[in-house]
């Protein structure tokens, strides 16, 4: 019996599926931590992962 393999991943091409990254803002707070924000890819809303591609058949008919 063959075995399928799973497609590969859909990885986001925008940032490589590294989808949120922690930005230091500088300095540090009263209690000495260091203030960050959370930045999330736009293209993907921080998941990593694309939305698989459409495929129009061009010249063919419903």
């Amino acid at each position: 019996m063959a075995h399928h393999t799973p497609p590969p991943p859909r990885i986001c091409p925008d940032c490589d599926g590294f989808a949120s990254a922690a930005i230091t803002l500088g300095g540090r707070d009263a209690r000495g931590h260091l203030r960050t924000i959370t930045a999330h890819c736009p293209a993907c809303q921080g998941t990593g992962t694309a939305l698989a591609r459409r495929r129009d058949r061009e010249g063919a008919r419903a």
